[in-house]
């Protein structure tokens, strides 16, 4: 697809309002802010290091001593697995923050029809147009048509809440890149629409602070086909909705049978609904426990993933949770191989759900045809070779569980080196701090000392404040819904196989492939990222940069507390009233157990949020009058944790290297 500036959102939207229809358009258009239009800190991260080898990092000195001989220069290879930073990388990074979609808009659009239904993109550009360039962090749309989930009707004309940003002067919103494809306007998703927000004083962006009130749920209840998504919902016996005009030949050549299409899209619909703004539920184990959306200041801060799964591969693991995020969360079809093992759904009742009520009527199978869904959705398959409709590549050991690819996948576009465009984009992240303050805030050496007297330094050590540790779900205490996300995948897990990373896409037949290496990974931490054998499942202990930007706090966002430290308690009475969470609020609420029992009691009185599993429970940890401190203390560790700056990364790397045999 061809990019445009200002000039392809004009013609986008005139094709959008019905004035003129092009058959033969093709184009996109994604916002990215310039350099002058973000709000962020000074920083030297990109320039500690010079390669990543399988996430050990190797720095300027290094590379240089390295390079001097013929064995180091073939272990600094690609073929090896070393990828050099370089400002291409950086900049191939950033770019693939804000607009990549790896097709996504196919399935979002063309199965799921987040644009078809009462969520239209006219109604989406004349709400931008309403701004009249002042931005928002909250894009209020009118509804193109009634919509009824959760027990609520919402009228055509009606304003909801997307949660989407549109920084100051932009004509489009973050993280939302809009096409024209034979004529027709298709959205899609890049990580932008996540995790950077909108300065609500400056309207300039803030790359890798999440976006907190980002209304996940209700965009994609608004959809035509959300049913395409119910892997994300708990609708206990789904065969409860299957329906006997509905025929499908099963993998077996039995006859099995579809759900009622309708029955089941007013049941996920009413599901979606009830996600916290500023959640998504990345896991698919027909639960519907959404995460809190994590923030992007990721150097040191490994493993990633709430419950720490993303642990090996290329920096340490964060290329993993950024393949997750779009491999699988934007495409369900992935999943189809793996379905009767994670889902106890056959393979072809699997793609005939998610495809049976496609918006798009080329993509819709119809039970009545006898075809099975994967006969039929290979005709029409936009990214033939792959299963699903993103641009992603089959690792060699297929489709097995690992690692490296956690839902058996790995996104690649073509005319790339493997992973090129997930590991630049994991090297950009790494060089991203959070802003400073406004106003210069005096040093707090009373606060670093309560820190280190209330014990947070045993496990909020190292240079990102974390110990990089997972910890037992039933030792934090907190929600436990989430930490067992991964223990189905016990399964079908295998050792994580991979091509080289000088592999061209399309993979060829002669590839070369490699184990990633693993060895170095405590193998009890493993079992408690994917909660295997008789593992609760863990969380792993987050790190402390940029908690200014990044409430509410915990996995499940429970933590929340606004300005109104009396009133405005909880999830419901903050974000999901468009009342900004405080920072420091919500961080005293996380040192200081009669004000946490608030958050927590205001939190369970809100039905949705006991069902999607959001407590703000956990985590006991206290700095409060009952622990011995004082009133002034705990003020002085709030200060304290709102700016800390990453520390020098301890220890030496080389050592790393030398420790898991690749030197």
């Amino acid at each position: 697809m061809r990019r445009f500036g200002l000039f392809g959102m004009v013609v986008i939207a005139i094709a959008a309002v019905g004035f003129i229809y092009w058959d033969d358009i093709d184009m996109q258009y994604g916002y990215t802010p310039s350099i002058n239009k973000v709000k962020t800190g000074t920083t030297t991260l990109a320039r500690e290091q010079a390669y990543d080898v399988w996430g050990h990092t190797i720095s300027p000195a290094q590379a240089m001593k390295l390079q001097a001989t013929e064995q180091g220069r073939r272990m600094l290879s690609s073929e090896n697995g070393a990828i050099a930073i370089t400002p291409e990388l950086l900049q191939l990074g950033r770019t693939t923050f804000y607009e990549e979609t790896f097709n996504n808009e196919d399935f979002l659009t063309d199965v799921m029809g987040v644009i078809d239904g009462p969520l239209q993109i006219t109604n989406l550009t004349k709400a931008i147009m309403e701004l009249k360039g002042q931005g928002t962090t909250n894009l209020r749309v009118e509804l193109a048509e009634d919509f009824t989930a959760g027990g609520k009707t919402y009228k055509k004309g009606e304003k909801i809440d997307t949660g989407l940003d549109v920084p100051k002067g932009a004509m489009m919103p973050l993280g939302m890149p809009i096409s024209l494809e034979d004529g027709r306007p298709k959205a899609g998703i890049t990580c932008a629409a996540c995790h950077a927000t909108v300065d609500r004083e400056t309207g300039m962006v803030i790359e890798g602070a999440p976006n907190d009130d980002l209304n996940a749920g209700m965009l994609l209840a608004l959809g035509t086909n959300s049913a395409s998504y119910f892997t994300h919902t708990d609708l206990g016996n789904l065969r409860a909705y299957m329906d006997k005009l509905r025929p499908v030949t099963t993998t077996e050549g039995q006859t099995a049978y579809l759900p009622d299409p309708k029955k089941l899209e007013q049941a996920v619909d009413d599901v979606f609904v009830k996600w916290p703004r500023g959640t998504f539920d990345s896991s698919t184990d027909l639960k519907s426990n959404p995460t809190s959306n994590p923030d992007s200041f990721t150097k040191g801060g490994h493993p990633y993933g709430w419950s720490g799964f993303a642990m090996a591969g290329p920096f340490k693991g964060l290329s993993v949770l950024n393949n997750n995020v779009h491999s699988q969360n934007s495409d369900t079809l992935v999943q189809a191989e793996v379905s009767q093992q994670l889902f106890n759904l056959d393979k072809e009742v699997y793609m005939g759900i998610i495809l049976q009520n496609a918006a798009n009527p080329k993509y819709r199978y119809d039970p009545k045809s006898g075809e099975q869904p994967s006969k039929f959705f290979q005709r029409v398959d936009p990214t033939p070779g792959v299963l699903g409709m993103n641009e992603v590549i089959e690792p060699p050991n297929f489709p097995k569980v690992t690692l490296m690819a956690p839902d058996t996948m790995f996104l690649s576009s073509p005319g790339y080196k493997l992973g090129e465009q997930v590991n630049a984009l994991s090297a950009w992240q790494n060089s991203l701090v959070p802003p400073k303050p406004a106003t210069k805030i005096a040093a707090e050496p009373l606060g670093e000392d309560v820190f280190t007297r209330a014990g947070c330094i045993k496990c909020h050590a190292g240079e990102a404040y974390t110990n990089n540790r997972i910890i037992p779900a039933n030792v934090i205490k907190t929600e436990p819904s989430r930490a067992s996300a991964f223990k189905k995948t016990e399964k079908v897990f295998g050792p994580a196989m991979f091509y080289t990373l000088d592999t061209p896409v399309p993979i060829p037949q002669d590839a070369k492939t490699v184990k990633v290496p693993s060895d170095f990974i405590d193998p009890e931490q493993v079992k408690l990222a994917y909660a295997q054998g008789n593992s609760p499942g863990g969380y792993k202990v987050k790190g402390l940069i940029g908690l200014a930007v990044s409430a509410p706090y915990l996995h499940d966002s429970g933590v929340a507390v606004g300005k109104d430290i009396n009133t405005q308690l909880g999830v419901a009475n903050t974000v999901n009233k468009n009342i900004p969470v405080d920072p420091a609020n919500s961080l005293r609420a996380m040192v200081d157990r009669d004000l946490r029992t608030k958050v927590i009691a205001s939190n369970q009185a809100d039905p949705d949020l006991r069902y999607v599993h959001v407590t703000g429970q956990g985590h006991e940890f206290w700095v409060d009058e009952k622990a011995g401190f004082t009133k002034a203390e705990q003020d002085a560790l709030v200060r304290y944790l709102m700016y800390l700056e990453r520390r020098p990364a301890a220890g030496g790397n080389d050592t790393d290297v030398k420790k898991n045999g690749r030197k």
